[in-house]
């Protein structure tokens, strides 16, 4: 497809679900533009991206006349116009796996509300939080942390064999944790790293780093 794309994020960069789509993007090779919004102050709730987006949230996709908001609904519409052979999927091909990966996205984008709150993505590229973790935190950590450890293996390997996009949104919510210094197994910080690593969140996260530069 020729149609220009834009991917509309925060102005701060810290949206996991922004960074999300940018790595279905980098991964599948689709060239796009990056545009961002100042939550702040207020610009998500302006006419034209309300229009744009219909929940005033980040991320928003713009393709051709068509936007959607959404990650998950964004990564899905990405994996069907861009489909294989000509593009990287960012699912597993086995329908079991696929369908894993589907359900622990929509796990961490519907639960853990305390641990989100209290360990925001910030920590990960930004000042720590010195605070300790509620017991609604610790409850959520905990949670975290036995799922975590039934889905990765003794060596921090992608879940599936091969990356997919569920790496990208388990590691970042696993990494609220690592990154701020609250306890963590050896196995899930090899495998946070295993996924910081890779270009795709390597990249967004210096984007996030940059801004607070300047």
């Amino acid at each position: 497809m020729s149609q220009n794309v834009i991917l509309y994020t925060n102005s701060q960069y810290s949206s996991p679900y922004a960074l999300s789509v940018y790595a279905t993007l980098l991964e599948k090779g689709v060239p796009f533009e990056l545009r961002t919004i100042n939550l702040a102050t207020g610009e998500h709730r302006a006419d034209d991206y309300v229009r744009l987006s219909l929940t005033s949230r980040v991320p928003v996709l713009v393709t051709g006349g068509f936007s959607l908001s959404e990650s998950s609904a964004i990564i899905e519409y990405l994996e069907e116009v861009y489909p294989q052979p000509d593009f990287a999927s960012v699912f597993p091909d086995n329908r079991e796996q696929k369908a894993r990966a589907r359900q622990i996205q929509a796990w961490v984008r519907s639960d853990l509300g305390a641990l989100r709150e209290e360990r925001p993505t910030t920590v990960i590229f930004d000042a720590r939080n010195p605070a300790p973790l509620s017991p609604q935190g610790q409850e959520a950590a905990a949670k975290l942390l036995s799922i975590a450890d039934l889905l990765i293996d003794d060596e921090g390997s992608h879940l599936f064999g091969s990356w997919s996009i569920a790496d990208v949104d388990l590691s970042v919510m696993l990494n609220r944790l690592c990154a701020n210094g609250d306890p963590v197994p050896e196995k899930i910080k090899a495998y946070i790293q295993r996924q910081s690593d890779r270009p795709c969140v390597k990249q967004w996260w210096a984007l996030a780093k940059n801004i607070r530069s300047i």
